[in-house]
């Protein structure tokens, strides 16, 4: 049985989620990378595919409400593209406590995290045109679980370190939660992953 074919219209839907994520991870490091220069402008495009991509997601409820015979379970399509939606929301999210902090200079810490979700990114799209090509996918899903545990490490030894250095307890505060915001947004990554590895094994 055929994984996913490439005519499927679900699957082109998998594609648009996962590019947008691309879009969005993309921006997100720019926008950290640049500080006020850039962020707000960063976080107003992000924005704006974050709606683009609640499109799709209502377009995909609507094609599965309305298709007697899926390719796949309800279910796992159900699955698959809120992941996929999670991980935009959860760069959406990121930016906006960024830019709403105003916390200047974006400490290299807060963009190092920004570039893992932007690498969790790049892997989840090349997973998802690796299926469109009938090739595998592993490597792409190893990646991310890479990609999300040196995100965690980052981000429990930037928290460390803050409660060791840093003296101003509303910078703590703010600087903790942006940690926790990325740190959390690779976790949706891996489950976007683990869910497609389910998935793939299911109708292998």
């Amino acid at each position: 049985m055929k994984f996913l074919p490439r005519e499927d219209k679900f699957f082109e839907y998998f594609l648009q989620q996962a590019n947008f994520i691309c879009q969005a991870s993309v921006l997100l490091v720019e926008g950290a990378a640049a500080g006020d220069a850039h962020l707000a402008s960063a976080a107003h495009q992000i924005r704006a595919i974050e709606e683009q991509a609640d499109t799709v997601i209502h377009e995909i409820y609507s094609h599965l409400n309305s298709t007697f015979i899926t390719p796949l379970d309800p279910e796992d399509i159900h699955s698959l593209s809120s992941h996929l939606d999670d991980v935009i929301d959860g760069i959406e999210d990121s930016v906006h406590r960024m830019l709403a902090y105003k916390i200047e200079p974006i400490p290299n810490t807060v963009v190092e995290l920004c570039r893992l979700v932007q690498g969790c990114g790049t892997a989840i799209q090349l997973a998802f045109e690796a299926l469109a090509k009938g090739k595998p996918l592993m490597n792409h899903c190893i990646e991310v679980n890479r990609l999300e545990e040196a995100a965690d490490l980052l981000g429990r030894s930037a928290v460390a370190d803050l409660f060791e250095h840093e003296k101003d307890p509303i910078r703590i505060m703010k600087l903790k939660e942006i940690y926790e915001f990325l740190e959390q947004t690779t976790d949706y990554c891996e489950d976007v992953v683990d869910a497609l590895q389910n998935v793939k094994v299911k109708n292998s």
